[in-house]
């Protein structure tokens, strides 16, 4: 496979672990999602402390409003923080 094949794989094998944990085993509960950013994306964990927070991120991807994420709206989540790094990748090289 190609690195972006490989990457998209991992996208999809890492999903699908933490969906498996409990519930629909195809959408991320709030508490499936807090284990996959503390554990997959620790440099977030501090952005992500309080319920408050989390509560927030939640509601800002659920957009059925069915209190999970299935592969898309955690993509978008995925899109977000993938924009964030290469931005801030961007604007730390021109210094």
């Amino acid at each position: 496979m190609t690195d972006l094949e490989s990457s998209l794989a991992t996208i999809m094998e890492v999903f699908h672990r933490y969906t498996e944990k409990e519930g629909d085993k195809h959408k991320l509960k709030k508490s499936e999602l807090k284990d996959l950013i503390n554990e997959e994306l620790p440099a977030l964990t501090g952005q992500v402390k309080d319920q408050a927070t989390m509560d927030s991120l939640m509601e800002s991807l659920d957009t059925d409003g069915d209190s999970e994420l299935d592969f898309q709206e955690f993509m978008t989540f995925i899109t977000m923080v993938t924009v964030c790094c290469h931005d801030f990748g961007e604007h730390h090289e021109d210094e």
